[in-house]
């Protein structure tokens, strides 16, 4: 999907969110779809703290340049703008190591699953060692 036009990427996305209504494991699509998301180490236009002057979903896909802010994000959009997911708790928790020098963009399923923490797809929460911290924390509950 990443090396397409830009036309052709907003409706493998709408394919995709479309997809996941129906599918069986609509958690482990969602992340096998982002995981070869074209990565950069950091998106200077996108400042997790501040989700007001975060771009739309269909602006980030248009960009096509994703950190692990920017992937967590589009699960998470993937995710609440379905049906299906639209009435579930989706976070999106920044979580930090002891020596700050390792950060998980962790995108939360109902208090119960954890996508983005790790290529192996949805883990439960309760994989996430203790030892992190919480430095940032945005629920998902707004459409565009």
């Amino acid at each position: 999907m990443f090396d397409k036009s830009v036309d052709e990427r907003l409706s493998a996305w709408a394919a995709h969110r479309d997809e996941l209504e129906s599918c069986q494991d609509p958690l482990t699509l969602t992340c096998d779809f982002w995981r070869f998301a074209p990565f950069i180490p950091y998106n200077k236009d996108i400042d997790p703290f501040n989700q007001k002057n975060w771009p739309t979903p269909w602006d980030i896909i248009v960009e096509n340049r994703y950190d692990d802010f920017t992937r967590a994000l589009m699960i998470a959009w993937s995710l609440k703008y379905t049906k299906r997911f639209k009435d579930s708790k989706i976070e999106i928790k920044t979580l930090v190591n002891r020596d700050k020098n390792c950060y998980y963009n962790v995108v939360c399923v109902d208090d119960f699953w954890a996508l983005n923490y790790n290529d192996n797809g949805p883990e439960p929460l309760e994989i996430i060692p203790e030892s992190f911290f919480l430095e940032n924390l945005v629920e998902l509950n707004k459409t565009w």
